[in-house]
């Protein structure tokens, strides 16, 4: 269904879950077909999905489409095949469907696969039309940078995922300052410095890393490619560099860590469930399994407005197709979105939970989400490991710092409590982009940065290979950077290395003045008058 339905009831599961037993015609599902009465089938299940339709982000019509059916095609490529497990309440599970009875006509269609909108190509002036040509997508080796990626994954992904993906919280303004804010910081070389080798390796939580980098976790890899999840876990071995594995994934947690090398570290990010022994359970499964480090999401108690995403959808849909129950104002899917994620996201978890989620498990335990030295001090001084600056990406609270510009305030707060590099990690990820902006951020104290969209851009545009050369191009540019500022491995990258005066300056231009622009004859020189 949409992209964010998996964020839209998340409901405990108890014990008395329907027996698997339990049997259900193809002809008895097909009879509830209607927005009123709608049942749908994932799996070989059918499930009661009528009140969930309502409060549905994506609206209601792409549940209500396949009420009576299968919707197994559209389902599968977004969602996990566990998921209904943990969504929906016992009693909304009809019962088991016999797969070899489902006919064609049961089957609901998933739609068509984007094609990218054709080009205008640029033409002479005396051309009489534009020219107008497909899209073409460059080889792999085309690609230099970053953007690259991401410009490409604009033409190949499903607008919805695009949308999804690219969004930011309000106005973007934060989701924007996450980049630029690499730019206020200037470099500061040293010269004749032996740079003839560069290493760049380091270790990540005691994790050995190629770089001071890790892939971080972000929802619903499968919008991306079809390898989702798995991929990203492949790539990250091949890479070098540690990948932590998210709680709202396209795979199941027992496929994405079979997807690991023998010998591969990960590391994993959790949202805590109202329901807390499902989180115990979660995270028991997690130790188990040989996860080295928890990272407890803190900044999402309740969903940003992501309005490209939201608009996307309305836009995909379109005006028309929306029911009565909307066209009166009676759904405000917002609403129903921001009810929904508190059934699976604690917005009750406080600091007093700390040390429950502690003595729960031995891994590492950090705070994803960090935004001020006050709190990076409450989490040393609560006994974590460490702690993400992080604002998810721009996605949540719009106008709040980016992570790299909190981050001196935090090392300088963590310094006066006594705490060291080597007894509490820092981290920061949002708008990591080019080598020279790890290089500033370990400058500036963090251990290594986390990236989100830029593997995802890369994995829609050429999968697991694209994500591996992204890296290799970010270790080529971190390499030129730490050659040219005099540093040959990281430890000598220190804060002397760059100037943060303007880090924190947000310089606001002034509005311009159109008619004194327009009308206003500049000065001319003798030789042009």
């Amino acid at each position: 269904f949409g992209s964010r339905a998996l964020a839209s009831c998340l409901r405990p599961r108890s014990a008395s879950s329907i027996s698997s037993t339990m049997s259900v015609s193809t002809e008895e599902v097909a009879k509830h077909n209607t927005k009123e009465d709608c049942w749908v089938v994932l799996y070989g299940k059918a499930y009661d999905l009528t009140k969930f339709a309502k409060v549905h982000p994506g609206g209601a019509k792409l549940i209500t489409d396949a009420a009576g059916m299968d919707a197994t095609a559209i389902f599968d490529p977004i969602h996990p095949k566990d998921i209904m497990d943990k969504l929906l309440k016992p009693s909304l599970t009809m019962g088991v469907v016999d797969a070899a009875s489902i006919k064609p006509e049961h089957v609901a269609k998933p739609p068509e696969a984007h094609k990218p909108k054709p080009k205008k190509k640029a033409v002479k002036a005396d051309a009489a039309e534009e020219e107008i040509e497909e899209f073409k997508k460059p080889p792999l080796a085309a690609m230099l940078n970053s953007f690259d990626f991401e410009s490409v994954a604009r033409e190949v992904m499903e607008p919805q995922a695009w949308g999804y993906y690219s969004s930011g919280g309000d106005d973007e303004i934060t989701l924007r300052d996450n980049h630029l804010a690499f730019q206020r910081i200037t470099m500061r070389p040293r010269i004749l410095v032996n740079v003839r080798e560069i290493d760049m390796t380091t270790k990540i939580l005691n994790v050995p890393a190629t770089l001071p980098l890790y892939f971080t976790a972000t929802a619903l890899a499968k919008l991306a490619h079809q390898e989702g999840e798995l991929a990203i876990v492949k790539a990250a071995k091949k890479a070098g560099v540690p990948y932590m594995l998210p709680t709202l994934s396209s795979y199941t947690l027992d496929e994405m860590l079979e997807a690991r090398a023998p010998d591969q570290v990960v590391f994993s990010q959790l949202y805590v469930n109202p329901e807390r022994s499902r989180t115990e359970e979660y995270v028991s499964k997690l130790e188990k399994a040989g996860v080295q480090a928890l990272f407890v999401t803190v900044d999402a108690p309740q969903l940003g407005r992501r309005e490209k995403d939201m608009r996307n959808k309305f836009t995909q849909q379109g005006s028309d197709v929306q029911g009565d129950d909307e066209d009166e104002g009676a759904v405000d899917r917002s609403q129903g979105a921001t009810r929904a994620i508190s059934s699976y996201i604690d917005p009750g978890l406080n600091w007093e939970d700390v040390p429950w989620l502690k003595k729960i498990t031995s891994m590492k335990v950090l705070l994803k989400g960090v935004q001020c030295g006050e709190d990076a001090v409450e989490a040393f001084k609560a006994g974590l490991a460490g702690c993400v600056l992080s604002n998810h990406g721009g996605r949540q609270l719009d106008t709040c710092r980016p992570g790299i510009e909190v981050l001196p305030e935090v090392m300088e707060a963590l310094k006066e409590a006594g705490a060291t590099k080597e007894n509490f990690a820092v981290f920061i990820d949002g708008g990591v982009r080019r080598g020279g902006d790890i290089f500033k951020a370990v400058a500036l104290g963090a251990q290594a940065c986390g990236v989100g969209r830029p593997v995802l851009y890369s994995l829609a545009s050429y999968g697991q290979n694209g994500i591996v050369r992204m890296v290799h191009m970010l270790q080529d540019e971190l390499q030129m950077v730490m050659r040219l500022a005099g540093t040959p491995n990281i430890p000598s990258i220190t804060e002397k290395h760059v100037i943060t005066t303007n880090l924190a300056d947000h310089i606001v231009p002034l509005p311009v003045d159109n008619l004194t622009m327009k009308t206003y004859q500049g000065l001319e020189p003798a030789a042009k008058l």
